[in-house]
């Protein structure tokens, strides 16, 4: 399937327990490729499906997985949803969370129909999307430049030797479109 500028399309559809294989192969894939997730998992199907899940997608690309966002409801010391939180009188947080595409699938606006599904099940639940970043991750430049706005930044421990500065984000208003 392609798009109306040429470009072959993506299905992002639910994440189904059979898709965890190749969605850790994909993100292996990332891991070597850019850095993420950070350091590698011990059990990484584990860790694309966290104890605070709220629901996962996958993306398809000519028939294979691709992608993946997970959806996860505030846990304590999630950092942006407590920023997110100090202002009274806002929607719960919702974090999304382990979004990545395969290297060889990027370029197809697949990240971006990831990150919108989670968005659309976030406000779906009558909450708001919020994320962090490693500050060094130039992820960053993604989401800012599909309208989310900076949090904050947060330093967190990782590990009793390790400080980590997270970049901090939440979504649009759902009354604000985000950019393409």
């Amino acid at each position: 399937m392609t798009d109306p500028g040429g470009r072959r399309s993506a299905v992002v559809r639910p994440r189904r327990p059979a898709d965890l294989d190749a969605c850790v192969a994909a993100l292996a894939l990332v891991h070597e490729h850019s850095g993420y997730p950070v350091d590698w998992p011990e059990r990484p199907a584990a860790w694309l499906t966290p104890a605070a899940l709220l629901a996962g997608w996958t993306a398809e690309l000519d028939g294979r997985v691709v992608g993946h966002v997970a959806l996860c409801a505030a846990e304590e010391g999630d950092p942006a949803a407590a920023l997110w939180n100090e202002r009274p009188g806002r929607p719960a947080p919702a974090v999304v969370s382990r979004l990545f595409v395969s290297p060889a699938a990027r370029g197809h606006g697949i990240g971006a129909a990831l990150l919108e599904r989670a968005v659309e099940g976030a406000r779906s639940r009558g909450m708001h999307p919020v994320l962090d970043v490693v500050a060094a991750d130039p992820a960053a430049a993604f989401y800012e430049r599909l309208g989310w706005h900076g949090l904050g930044a947060v330093v967190q421990q990782w590990g009793p030797a390790r400080s980590v500065l997270l970049n901090c984000y939440a979504a649009p208003p759902p009354d604000r479109p985000a950019a393409n």
